[in-house]
């Protein structure tokens, strides 16, 4: 138990990094007129978490301690729905309900539509289990 809570640490150091480096990215490239970056990590995230799951559940290439490390750990730290909740409560708050219903849209179709690419990529690549 302890050293599955270790990978987890380190794993979501590792996504924790990521996620600043990406966002960072997206805030240069984008502008901050909307939470480009949020979306990014959350999108990208939810792939990542599709695909890792299907290959660490219907295969035997990732030990079940990887697999805890990859998707608590670094999909965890990776992912920020916290702080896509509080931009979203922001623009309500702010009465910029145009901005608010566009990030929960986008987000949310933009999540399951990556979680459904990554799951079948995996399932493609790994093959049907």
């Amino acid at each position: 138990m302890l050293t599955q809570l270790a990978w987890v640490c380190v794993g979501g150091a590792v996504g924790s990094g990521a996620r600043f480096l990406v966002s960072g990215w997206a805030l240069q490239r984008f502008g901050p007129g909307f939470p480009w970056g949020t979306l990014a990590v959350n999108v990208v995230g939810s792939f990542l978490l599709g695909a890792l799951m299907y290959v660490g559940l219907q295969t035997t290439l990732l030990s079940p301690t990887l697999r805890l490390a990859l998707t608590t750990g670094v999909m965890g730290g990776f992912t920020t729905y916290s702080t896509f909740n509080y931009e979203t409560v922001e623009y309500l708050r702010e009465r910029a309900w145009w901005m608010g219903a566009l990030n929960v849209t986008v987000t949310l179709l933009g999540c399951l539509g990556a979680g459904v690419l990554g799951l079948g990529l995996a399932r493609w690549v790994f093959g049907p289990r």
